[in-house]
């Protein structure tokens, strides 16, 4: 545990929402979901969206290696030195949630290194649906699944499905491959979430037509600019 960081409550932002000088510091938002959902495609087509109107980085984490961190570098999604990978060696949940002391630090070496930031994406390595971030780490949670995971996930609930401020059903132009039911999906995730948001999307522009990521993510992307708006209000 950071231990200078303590974490708030449930709906309360992050430890330390200023800098020093006063100034509000960038938003965090974390991005959880199973191994091959789409995490990373979604962080790369957000980066490509919202890089032009705004000073962000990203934090990439996976167990053993930086593969996340390099396929983000690989893309040219942002410079290099708004890209840091954290290789958490345990569970990925562990250091989003329970130790978040090395997720932490790297937030705060790219807000020194290369802000001030207006938003900062924390990637968490592939886990099931529990993941869920520390209030001291992001101050909004974003979880991914997809529809090939079948499509009774979003029935199946878990933290991550039933308390992320945004649930992203993922690759729904696989639906008609896998014999998933969208419909369904979309109808469970409403009974799991009440009022809390639902995006389906598609980002199959990575082996497709130049544009579609960028398309597909757009629901994401408002979202994710409705969370700036509020928190620079």
């Amino acid at each position: 545990m950071h231990l200078d960081h303590p974490q708030p409550g449930p709906g309360a932002v992050s430890a330390d929402a200023v800098r020093p000088d006063g100034t509000r510091r960038a938003l965090r938002i974390g991005l959880g979901g199973p191994v091959g959902s789409g995490k990373t495609a979604t962080v790369a087509a957000l980066c490509r969206v919202l890089r032009d109107q705004l000073s962000l980085a990203v934090v990439t984490n996976d167990i053993y290696t930086r593969e996340d961190a390099e396929f983000l570098l690989r893309n040219a999604v942002l410079p290099p030195e708004r890209i840091q990978a954290v290789e958490t060696g345990a569970c990925p949940h562990t250091a989003i949630r329970d130790d978040i002391s090395a997720n932490l630090e790297a937030v705060e070496d790219l807000e020194h290194a290369v802000g001030p930031l207006d938003l900062i994406l924390v990637e968490s390595g592939g886990d099931n649906l529990t993941a869920t971030f520390s209030k001291g780490l992001v101050d909004a949670q974003i979880f991914v699944i997809d529809v090939a995971g079948g499509d009774d996930i979003p029935r199946k609930g878990g933290p991550g499905v039933t308390t992320a401020d945004l649930l992203v059903i993922n690759k729904t132009d696989l639906a008609p491959h896998v014999g998933s039911d969208l419909g369904r999906m979309a109808r469970d995730s409403k009974e799991q979430r009440g009022e809390l948001p639902v995006v389906l999307t598609s980002l199959k522009s990575l082996h497709g037509a130049p544009g579609e990521a960028l398309d597909g993510v757009r629901p994401v992307a408002d979202w994710v600019r409705a969370q700036l708006t509020a928190w620079a209000a």
